[in-house]
């Protein structure tokens, strides 16, 4: 794939800050739930430089490969926490807000495994990502995991 271009060449003010909420609110939860999060919004938008980068990710802290494998039937699969699910379900949800609004169960589970403060850390990481679903398949980015920590360093610098 060719990318189109590249954002943080067009815009580095702006994506350099884009950057900088997208790290602070991926720290402010558990990690492992994080890129569960991340893969599964990004399978959903089929956004294929996401979902390589974030299994990666996931990999190097520790993820198995079963509970990646599986993600995209977590209903079926036992490896995963009610919270997890709970999560997974919000994260679709908001991820596929344009079938419907039926999410009344979804925000069920979500209030049974999250304060309220975890509750819109977790909604803004899923907007967070379905926004770097958006630019990655808007643009035809394609970025291999260890160019993507090198461009990280240089956002936060």
């Amino acid at each position: 794939m060719t990318a189109r271009l590249d954002p943080f060449a067009a815009a580095p003010s702006l994506m350099k800050s884009w950057f900088s909420i997208s790290t602070a609110v991926a720290s402010s939860l558990e990690s492992s739930l994080i890129e569960l999060v991340k893969i599964r919004a990004s399978q959903i938008n089929g956004c294929a430089n996401c979902i390589n980068m974030h299994t990666a990710e996931a990999r190097a802290k520790g993820e198995s490969e079963q509970r990646i494998y599986l993600l995209s039937a977590w209903r079926e699969a036992p490896c995963y926490t009610d919270r997890e699910r709970a999560a997974l379900a919000w994260t679709e949800t908001l991820t596929r807000l344009s079938e419907g609004h039926a999410h009344a169960a979804a925000y069920e589970a979500l209030k049974a495994e999250f304060t309220e403060e975890e509750q819109v850390k977790l909604t803004l990481m899923i907007n967070i990502i379905n926004g770097w679903n958006r630019l990655a398949v808007g643009f035809g980015l394609w970025v291999e995991p260890a160019a993507a920590k090198a461009i990280a360093e240089k956002a936060v610098a």
